[in-house]
């Protein structure tokens, strides 16, 4: 127990120990204290000696707790724009002197101690406010010392003047001139600007005189060397010539000599081989013909190896080849005919006996109807009517139609309300039963109701002439907006009614007051007008006179009533019909037209609600005018 109580007294010593060791260690590191290269470490306090503190730079020393406290001077250059403006130089004249000066602490042994003391504990701004009344008392000073011409032509010195007298003051507050720039020197008066013309123009007028004297040197040398060179060149010249003239001579000599005894060369040469040459041509003809008369014979014997024994037998070869063929034609056509004919035999004799079979049940039919006949279609188109009926409801049978509402307004004129309107309308839509018997091939009998609005006169064919009746409807059709084709004045029929050329009047005049047509005025190349000139058998329908000729007037008509035709294919809600392979084709819209007819521009075209035909070829061009004109306009 004892032993036990003196190792834990002992333990107690030991730790603390070691927390004294390690407090004594922490607290002297926090008081050991390093300098940063951009600072100063003042310590100040009990620092020994006579000095007020003791400045540190680049290194550490400890500071003592208690009796030493310590601060860090920013080393960071300042710089100082200076706007000195009227200062006095020696001759008593103000300039301006715009200048930025760089400044910041000394390091330098005994002057950082004056930093210490003046400028601890101030700011940057506040330093470079102290150092800037500085500089500008001592740049007055210097500039006043310093007459202008001085100041304006030796700016070294300036800056070597205001850097001298501002260092000196600098130093006693511990700042250092780091950099001095002089941005301009000016004066109000224009003194310096004098200054500079005159030196401009006096260094102008010494180049022009230097130039000058340049210039008159160098023509006169030039003069001296040209004049030697003519003296030297035509001396040369005129030796030259001397010795030509006698070579000249002396080949001339020489070369007469030789033209004379070639030109006799020449001769006696010429001579022979004219001599040599026909006698080797008449040799050479007797060679030639000879050689002719022998080829002539081989390429006879040649050609007809060549062309006539291989024709005749390429000849024979084809009739024996052509009498096979025949002979297998006509006994293959044999054998398909007798089979034909048996065929067809059979089904004649089937069909009779049908037919016989048919004849017999219509006789009962005709005598179990008191023998009268018109009963006995009755009763068979009665048998038939709910297959057409049948056709009729499939006509609105694929309609979605969830529910109707209908707002009435109460009786109209003639006593039917709206919702009677409506309903007749819808009923009305349904195809008509006369046309669905005619599209299954079975014609009605006129006491189940007779069609009427429709013309014994068909379409125009492609290419022929137009006119007549135009897109109608049957009886309960869809009116002037739907319905199957109407009827039009064709090549065969006799020309449009009374009733067509009113309404080619009328319409003629609408088309030419709307506003529409004012505002697309005629083209100055009426491309429609000389199509109508080509066309004349093609728009006979406007012979309103029947004088069978078109006078200007019915051309005129014919045009107003093409342009007022093309200003409606630009509208959505008109509907066509087209007459192609014989059949009248609608209502649809004008995108369809012109893409059915793209491969038929001859066909004539019908605009729903009115009662003519028109080439669908005049249509187009009026079109493509309409649209060039108002690409014109809005250029």
């Amino acid at each position: 127990m004892v032993l036990a109580q003196s190792f834990l007294q002992g333990g107690g010593l030991f730790i603390g120990f070691i927390v004294l060791v390690f407090g004594t260690v922490a607290a002297f590191a926090m008081r050991y204290k390093r300098c940063p290269s951009d600072k100063i470490l003042v310590i100040y306090g009990n620092t020994k000696g006579s000095r007020s503190s003791r400045c540190i730079h680049g290194g550490a020393a400890f500071v003592w707790p208690l009796i030493q406290a310590y601060q860090f001077l920013d080393l960071t250059p300042i710089p100082i724009d200076i706007k000195l403006e009227g200062a006095l130089s020696q001759q008593n004249i103000r300039i301006n002197t715009p200048s930025t000066f760089t400044v910041g602490i000394t390091t330098e042994g005994g002057v950082m101690e004056n930093a210490a003391e003046r400028l601890l504990g101030l700011s940057l701004n506040d330093i470079q406010q102290l150092a800037q009344d500085i500089i500008f008392g001592q740049m007055r000073v210097v500039i006043a010392t310093m007459p202008i011409e001085e100041i304006n032509a030796d700016r070294d010195k300036l800056i070597e003047n205001i850097s001298n007298g501002v260092e000196v003051e600098l130093r006693k507050v511990g700042i250092r001139l780091i950099n001095v720039n002089i941005q301009d020197v000016t004066d109000e008066s224009g003194y310096i600007d004098a200054l500079g013309k005159e030196a401009a123009a006096r260094a102008i007028n010494e180049a022009k005189v230097q130039v000058a004297q340049k210039e008159r040197d160098g023509e006169i040398g030039k003069a001296q060397a040209e004049r030697e060179q003519r003296v030297e060149v035509s001396s040369a010249m005129a030796t030259a010539v001397e010795g030509e003239n006698r070579a000249k001579i002396t080949v001339a000599n020489s070369d007469a000599d030789r033209r004379k005894q070639e030109a006799e060369a020449e001769r006696i040469a010429t001579a022979a081989e004219k001599v040599q040459a026909a006698e080797a041509l008449g040799e050479a003809y007797a060679s030639e013909e000879t050689a002719e008369r022998v080829r002539a014979k081989k390429e006879q014997a040649t050609q007809y190896a060549n062309i006539v024994v291989p024709a005749e037998i390429e000849k024979a070869r084809i009739e024996t080849l052509a009498e096979a063929e025949a002979e297998k034609t006509r006994r293959t056509k044999q054998g398909q005919a007798d089979g034909l004919r048996s065929m067809m035999d059979a089904e004649a004799l089937g069909l009779m006996a049908i037919l016989q079979k048919k004849a017999q049940g219509l006789g009962d039919i005709v005598q179990a109807c008191t023998g009268d006949p018109q009963m006995a279609m009755m009763m068979m188109i009665t048998e038939q009517l709910p297959k057409l009926v049948e056709e009729q409801v499939k006509a609105i049978s694929n309609l979605k139609i969830d529910s109707v509402v209908v707002w009435d307004g109460g009786s109209k004129d003639g006593g039917k309300t709206q919702t009677a309107d409506f309903l007749s309308g819808l009923v009305g839509s349904l195809p008509p039963l006369h046309d669905i018997t005619k599209n299954v091939g079975l014609e009605l009998p006129e006491y189940l109701g007779k069609m009427t609005g429709l013309s014994d006169a068909t379409p125009p064919d492609d290419g022929g002439s137009g006119g007549g009746s135009g897109s109608g409807g049957g009886s309960g059709g869809s009116g002037s907006g739907g319905g199957g084709a109407g009827s039009s004045g064709g090549g065969k029929s006799s020309g449009p009614s009374a009733q067509a050329k009113d309404e080619i009047s009328s319409s003629a005049s609408t088309s030419s007051a709307s506003p529409e047509a004012e505002s697309d005025p005629e083209p100055a190349d009426d491309r429609v007008k000389a199509w109508m000139e080509d066309n004349l058998k093609r728009i006979s329908a406007f012979d309103l006179n029947d004088d069978g000729d078109l006078d200007e007037n019915e051309i005129e008509t014919a045009i107003w009533m093409t342009r007022g035709w093309a200003r409606k294919t630009g509208d959505p809600k008109a509907k066509w019909f087209y007459y192609k392979n014989k059949q009248s084709i609608g209502p649809v819209s004008w995108a369809q037209v012109s893409v059915a007819l793209s491969d038929n521009p001859k066909a004539y075209i019908n605009l729903v609600g009115e009662d003519f035909w028109l080439p669908y070829e005049a249509i187009e061009i009026a079109v493509n005018d309409l649209e060039e004109g108002r690409e014109h306009r809005a250029a």
